[in-house]
């Protein structure tokens, strides 16, 4: 009778190993009660607390499973995390995804912010060139901006991982440089140090710290997205995204704006950039988890959840705005593969 309780016993042990296998990802590592999302330095400020909070709550919600937020300062950081199975999920830029997806091929996208008619068909956000506004006409040739007039400027960057803050605003400087016999063979690296075409670069780290660089004297000229200074900046003069435009930083801006409030700057170039995806690990994630937080993300519910679409006329700070049709939607591996391309150039 004991020997026939000892094989009931290895029985149940083996049986219970088979459970818990099945709450393994398809790579082999332990799903656990725990979905830890990774930020970049853009969204890690305390202005964008609620809106980070109130992600964690519906997933939490969801998946019955606590939620843990990593803040970073660093783009590198960030795509370190996902890679290395220290996340299941990250919001970032499709440079940085691009970059994460080939360290690690289980990282895939969940889903990413629409534009305004509630399809990818409009997804994007711009990539701007800014320099001060009271400096711009040192930026114009026969009264129009000119890239040729930032050679030998000092150039801030965000980091060299950043979509709209790097790898779209250095493709089109090198297409236009190129063309040129004096800058024959210059290369992205080129780009990354003073030298061969800016006399200093500097690294803002986030888009508002490339921003600010530009505002505080530091950089005669800085490449930073719209959607990631919004919150911090208004249209004083022209049409929203559109070449000359000035903007004015709000009075009672948030760090690291409120050093500058009221400066103003222009906007010398704007180009289009696909919207940021949220990314997820399926080695650490699961599918199961997934599948929850691609119908979770993608419902009307999110979408309708102002504390995630922020009404864009109330005047509170959020990751997301909503004006028309705003939402996530679904989005495969390929729908990147034109930000892929720039790196191929």
């Amino acid at each position: 009778m004991k020997q026939r309780w000892s094989l009931l016993a290895m029985l149940l042990v083996f049986t219970i190993g088979l459970a818990a296998c099945s709450e393994s990802s398809a790579g082999g590592t332990e799903v656990d009660d725990v979905i830890d999302i990774v930020w970049y330095p853009n969204e890690s400020g305390s202005d964008m607390k609620s809106s980070r909070d109130e992600i964690g709550n519906v997933i939490a919600e969801a998946t019955g499973k606590d939620v843990e937020h990593h803040l970073t300062t660093d783009y590198a950081v960030a795509i370190e995390t996902i890679i290395n199975d220290n996340a299941d999920l990250a919001f970032m830029g499709a440079q940085g995804y691009i970059e994460a997806k080939n360290g690690n091929d289980a990282i895939v996208p969940l889903a990413v912010p629409s534009g305004a008619s509630g399809t990818l068909d409009d997804a994007v956000y711009h990539s701007w060139l800014a320099v001060n506004v009271d400096e711009q006409d040192d930026y114009k040739i026969d009264g129009e901006f000119s890239l040729d007039t930032i050679a030998d400027k000092r150039f801030s960057f965000v980091s060299n991982s950043s979509t709209s803050g790097f790898k779209v605003p250095s493709s089109s400087i090198l297409a236009h440089f190129a063309q040129q016999d004096e800058y024959a063979g210059l290369a992205e690296e080129d780009l990354m140090e003073g030298g061969p075409l800016f006399s200093q670069v500097l690294f803002g780290g986030s888009h508002q710290g490339s921003a600010v660089n530009l505002l505080n004297g530091n950089a005669d000229v800085a490449a930073f997205c719209d959607t990631c200074v919004e919150n911090y900046v208004e249209v004083a003069e022209g049409d929203v995204n559109t070449v000359g435009a000035v903007y004015k930083v709000k009075e009672d801006a948030a760090e690291p704006f409120n050093t500058v409030t009221g400066s103003e700057f222009t906007l010398m170039s704007v180009t289009p950039v696909l919207n940021a995806p949220f990314a997820a690990n399926m080695d650490v994630l699961g599918q199961e988890d997934f599948d929850t937080l691609k119908e979770l993300f993608t419902s009307d519910e999110i979408a309708d959840n102002q504390k995630i679409f922020v009404p864009e006329d109330s005047g509170e700070a959020g990751l997301f705005f909503k004006s028309d049709n705003e939402r996530f939607v679904e989005v495969e591996d390929s729908w990147f593969d034109p930000i892929r391309e720039l790196s191929d150039e």
